[in-house]
């Protein structure tokens, strides 16, 4: 499905669609017969587009022929040389559109479809929401694109685009390499599909840590912030986050080379090497980071690897492989600002990914893939030693510390570090395997109606195994599961107006059985886009779907089912005890989006209104007995088990505003409310919440682990924003932006020297706000080098995304970029 992207991508805004194009006349070859690339130009909306200038440059950027397209929007080249070439697209009102290099061929017809730009900032082509490559304006869902020349270019990891997007937060627990959570509309961090061309990078249960994924190789980033289970299966409960690996296009190889450094031990090197010639393109990148933080124990490095290899046998055919490999490995000196002393931990992950994927287009109306996906996590965290300040009976403690929450309330005290007793190193290893395959069909049945039918295979296996070194052996967990996803879906459009896509997916997973996961978006104009009035584009969008997950190892393996199959099994039939069952998202948006300025500018309010159910925690036995186990069941358990009993609520709006002040700067800003409420849980702090014995709020409910009933979820700000300001020229290009977080729920997680409560400070905006801004600027000194600064948190903000762990202080880097070869440098 996300090769089906790369298609697209391979012609930037061009569309490559299935409907047959009427073609005018065109010139034979010189050996008379006639081979043409032919087409479709259209608006934004699908609609032709007439008397569009049309050129087709080689690969040396010379313009061999033009051409006019027809009334009906058609136009047709004759192609006499196979080799590399571009299309550049001009039509009054729309933005000039040059395309990627394609490989096009003498032997046989092409069609492509050319879908131009207003001068609207996001107009680009999408395929999250529907599978099939779709312009952003015909598409109802809630989708923000990315790409890395534009808006990450010297960004080394991820997550830091990731912060401009409505909707979205990510936070981080510590500095670089830390743990860093995505939410996307007050969901849990393991909602969201993570998808690497295709490859889900989860692990299973739905977790990915951002820290690790360097931006080296990616060059889009799309987010789908609804759930999209009808097309993802398992783990797409509050959306979607589609990575799309760099493709070589230039005619000749292009080398690269980058490397820059700053302050806190910071380097940074990066090679890429990259091509296409004739049927085959590759791309090869490495790159590697190291820095050592501004707390001791936290140094961390990661090497990362990305490749994209491409075969088009012919017209009609293409096979793409794409491989990431990631190895990090990081210091865990733990909430510092909550102990006052390091910890002497550290944790390290080496991931491989791998995607196969052969498109056919069977005819001009018909399209067919398959896919084999191929994931392989590993992991481990290590705890090298006892930290801490020894307190006389063989345990330790943090330092003295006074902790002082965005809510005012102050405590002081030492908190306790570890058990007396423990023998050292612990390691705590996890794995997971996962394979997939993936077949999908797409038919269009006239113009305006496409279906689309898919099926999917995945077979994951997980273990985690705790080794506590205490003279036991070693206690694993492990998971083997064979699940199955179908999906039936029909998109289209009435008079290129009004824009719809319905489907539904049918998932059948070892874990939680069948479900059905149906999903609608729907799109229509009360005014289509136009480059000539102050107002235009005024479009209505909704949206409405039902997402699914499924447990992780830990949870499924100490589920009641699964504890009580390994110590009571015969109390599973008496009582009628089931499996962990999937957690569910009910999801619908309403929103409307505007243009004006001449098409320069767009603004767009969404209402979302998200219900998360079944969600998975840990029940107490007594708990267990409240939630309705028999009490035999709850005693067999030992100590508790995981059960679906929690369930919250997220609702709230989104803006986004983009406008292109001149054709060089560009500015674009969001703010997004959430109103994130826990409605009922059986978790032990919601049942019996703690207090702290300090008098001034000695009445305070306060959940040491988990969010009290009617409490929002734990960091999850109501109030986000950003902003970015960007100046692009031939040789500079700057990026002012920011980001913006309220203050957030959370917990200390602490207990005092004496096993006590007095560590603990109310749950209610303990996490203060934060203003976090970077600059970044590259400036082209030839064709060959380039010269780079990025400067973070320019305010030197003293914040924590995470209470008790303290983010990075202002700083910088700066670099060379050497290229050589490509467009740049041609053989003479």
């Amino acid at each position: 499905m996300h090769s089906r992207l790369t298609a697209a991508l391979a012609f930037g805004s061009l569309a490559v669609t299935c409907a047959p194009a009427q073609t005018t006349p065109a010139p034979a070859s010189s050996s008379g017969t006639l081979r043409n690339l032919h087409g479709v130009v259209k608006d934004p909306l699908g609609a032709a587009v007439p008397n569009a200038s049309v050129e087709l440059l080689d690969a040396a950027g010379k313009v061999t022929l033009t051409i006019a397209s027809a009334p009906d929007g058609t136009y047709a080249f004759p192609i006499l040389t196979s080799g590399n070439y571009r299309l550049r697209i001009t039509a009054p009102t729309f933005r000039t559109t040059l395309t990627p290099p394609i490989f096009l061929s003498a032997t046989g017809d092409q069609t492509k479809d050319l879908t131009l730009n207003t001068p609207t900032y996001s107009e680009q082509i999408t395929v999250t929401a529907s599978g099939t490559p779709t312009p952003l304006a015909q598409s109802g869902a809630p989708i923000t694109i990315l790409n890395q020349a534009a808006d990450y270019p010297q960004s080394p990891e991820l997550q830091q685009p990731l912060r401009l997007v409505p909707g979205v937060q990510l936070t981080q627990a510590g500095q670089t390499g830390a743990v860093t959570s995505l939410f996307i509309r007050g969901a849990d961090s393991d909602a969201a599909k993570i998808l690497l061309d295709g490859t889900p990078l989860n692990d299973i249960g739905g977790a990915v840590n951002f820290a690790n994924l360097a931006s080296v190789g990616v060059s889009r980033i799309e987010v789908l912030r609804e759930p999209n289970s009808a097309l993802y299966g398992s783990d797409a409960l509050s959306g979607v986050v589609n990575l799309t690996t760099t493709r070589g296009s230039s005619p000749l190889p292009t080398l690269s080379y980058a490397v820059d450094g700053g302050n806190y031990g910071f380097f940074r090197q990066e090679a890429a090497l990259s091509g296409a010639q004739h049927k085959f393109d590759y791309f090869n990148a490495f790159a590697r980071l190291n820095t050592s933080n501004s707390i001791a124990a936290d140094a961390f490095h990661n090497a990362t690897f990305a490749g994209n290899y491409g075969f088009a046998p012919n017209t009609a055919t293409d096979l793409r492989v794409t491989i990431r490999h990631l190895a990090t490995n990081g210091g865990q000196p733990n909430a510092t600002a909550l102990y006052g002393i390091p910890d002497d931990a550290s944790a390290s992950e080496h991931d491989l990914y791998l995607n196969a994927a052969l498109n056919h287009q069977t005819t001009q109306r018909w399209h067919n893939e398959l896919q084999y996906g191929h994931e392989r996590l590993r992991s481990q965290s290590s705890d090298y030693g006892e930290a801490g300040l020894p307190d006389g009976f063989g345990d330790t403690l943090g330092a003295p510390v006074t902790l002082t929450g965005a809510n005012g309330y102050t405590v002081s005290g030492q908190a306790f570090f570890y058990f007396a007793g423990s023998s050292y190193p612990n390691f705590f290893n996890t794995a997971t395997d996962r394979d997939f395959g993936y077949a999908q069909t797409d038919y269009k049945f006239t113009p305006h109606l496409t279906g689309l039918a898919a099926f999917r295979y995945e077979d994951e296996r997980g273990n985690t195994i705790y080794n506590a070194n205490d003279g036991f052996p070693p206690t694993p967990s492990a998971v083997d599961h064979g699940n199955y996803s179908y999906t039936l879906q029909l998109a289209g459009d009435v008079k290129s107006r009004f824009f719809y896509t319905l489907g539904s997916g049918i998932e059948d997973n070892a874990v939680y059985g069948k479900a059905l996961t149906p999903r609608v978006s729907l799109a229509y104009y009360l005014v289509r886009p136009s480059g000539q009035s102050f107002l235009s584009g005024t479009k209505l969008h909704a949206s409405f779907g039902k997402g699914l997950k499924g447990p992780n190892v830990g949870q499924q393996t100490s589920s009641l089912y699964d504890v009580l199959l390994a110590s009571a099994p015969d109390i599973i039939a008496a009582d009628n005890i089931h499996r962990l069952g999937a957690e569910y998202s009910r999801t619908y948006d309403l929103g409307v989006e505007q243009q004006f300025a001449d098409g320069r500018a767009r603004l767009n309010l969404t209402f979302f209104h998200n219900e998360f159910t079944n969600g998975f925690q840990y029940v107490s036995t007594d708990a267990l007995v409240s939630l309705g186990v028999s009490p035999a069941a709850a005693t067999a358990t030992g100590y508790g088990a995981y059960t679906n009993s929690q369930a919250f609520r997220a609702l709230g709006f989104e803006s986004e505003l983009e406008y292109r002040l001149a054709n060089h700067l560009f500015a674009r800003a969001g703010y997004t409310y959430l109103d994130a409420v826990i409605q009922h849980s059986f978790s032990s702090d919601a049942l019996a919440p703690s207090f702290n014995t300090d008098a001034t709020f000695a009445t305070i409910p306060i959940g040491i682990y988990a969010p009290l009933d009617g409490a929002r979820p734990f960091r999850r700000a109501p109030h986000t924003g950003y902003f970015a300001l960007q100046y692009t020229s031939r040789r500079l290009d700057t990026q002012l932006s920011g980001t913006l977080v309220g203050r957030r729920d959370d917990s200390t997680f602490l207990t005092d020297a004496n096993f006590g409560n007095s560590l603990l400070l109310p749950n209610r905006n303990l996490d203060g706000a934060y203003q976090r801004l970077e600059l970044t600027s590259t400036y082209r000194l030839n064709a060959h080098i380039s010269t780079y600064a990025n400067l973070q948190n320019l305010l030197n903000e003293h914040y924590q995304e995470a209470f008790g762990y303290p983010a990075l202080p202002f700083n910088l880097r700066g670099g060379f970029k050497f290229t050589l070869g490509g467009e740049s440098w041609r053989l003479r």
